[in-house]
């Protein structure tokens, strides 16, 4: 079985990634706050979309200090765009603990890293094997489809099974001396060799070891649930020079960012269609119809007059922006 052979897998692993590995900003550093970081934009974002936000982020809040200072609404504003805000508010925790708890500085030892908001098993694992060099595992989706074809297995990758599986073999299989070019050569090769649909196998490092009899077929997942389809109707109202808006409330999806204002279908009926917006989140698939209201409207609860001034300063969710700004705000 390939374990039998770690130690040949990880250092070929190492050896290809030192010609062939991509140069990321977040490679350049070995500072742990750069990469926790870069790690949590990473989560459900793409490399593309990081790599356009990464620097500039890192020049406005280079320490956890300066993001513990940084007022929440600012820190919003400064995710705009890159979507799933709760990472943000994680990592603002976090650096509000670095900051009391540890004076300012990043924490070395694992127990101490855990212990930080929002920090799980994979981010602990990057941060330890990219920051410091030590030999901790990880696993993500790239490196769940390199195992389950490396070892040529059909436990679903999504399942507790799976996940057991794959951490324990990610732990047996980690380069003792370099787990900083190997963690990163295992997810790049399922970013650029070990694809989802069109596995480069003859150009593959490890192929020597790999099992998969049939690789297009694996990784397994279990079933996805179907998407759900949502409609609402939204106002765009204006007036003196300030817009409508709604503040998300504590426990909502948006929390602490501003949205247009819902309203009813009944309450809709009469004002004039603006425009259609489409657009996906997690597993629901979204549809906004954008109403003209009277400069007159009545504000709900939760609603406030925001001067139009400082829309380029408050925190919108991606869509909310998108369209004010096709409506010329």
């Amino acid at each position: 079985m390939p374990h039998e052979h770690a130690a040949d897998i990880a250092q070929a692993l190492v050896d290809w990634f030192c010609h062939q590995g991509k140069d990321y900003p977040w490679r350049r550093t070995a500072d742990p706050w750069a990469i926790l970081v870069s790690e949590i934009m990473l989560q459900q974002t793409t490399i593309p979309t990081v790599l356009g936000r990464y620097e500039a982020w890192m020049a406005q809040f280079p320490t956890p200090a300066h993001l513990a200072a940084a007022s929440e609404q600012e820190a919003l504003r400064s995710w705009e765009g890159l979507g799933y805000y709760r990472r943000v508010r994680a990592l603002k925790a976090a650096a509000h603990a670095i900051t009391e708890q540890f004076g300012g500085r990043f924490p070395e030892e694992e127990a101490q890293i855990r212990s930080l908001p929002g920090i799980g098993d994979y981010t602990v694992g990057a941060v330890l094997s990219f920051a410091y060099n030590r030999p901790a595992p990880l696993v993500d989706a790239n490196v769940s489809r390199v195992f389950a074809r490396l070892f040529n297995d059909y436990t679903p990758i999504d399942s507790p099974a799976g996940r057991r599986l794959h951490w324990r073999w990610a732990a047996e299989m980690v380069h003792p001396t370099n787990p900083r070019a190997y963690n990163s050569a295992l997810m790049e090769l399922g970013q650029t060799i070990c694809t989802g649909s069109e596995p480069q196998c003859l150009t593959c490092p490890i192929r020597t070891w790999c099992r998969a009899e049939a690789p297009e077929r694996l990784p397994v997942k279990l079933p996805k649930k179907a998407a759900t389809a949502i409609e609402h109707h939204d106002i765009l109202c204006v007036r003196g020079g300030c817009i409508l808006l709604e503040k998300q409330s504590a426990g909502k999806r948006h929390e602490g960012m501003f949205r247009l204002p819902r309203r009813s279908t009944a309450e809709i009926a009469v004002l004039p269609l603006l425009a259609t917006q489409k657009y996906s989140i997690t597993r629901y698939k979204v549809t906004r119809h954008l109403y003209q209201a009277d400069a007159d409207c009545t504000p709900a609860a939760g609603e406030q007059w925001i001067p139009l001034a400082e829309l380029p300063d408050i925190p919108l969710a991606s869509p909310d922006r998108k369209i004010l700004q096709k409506m010329g705000y």
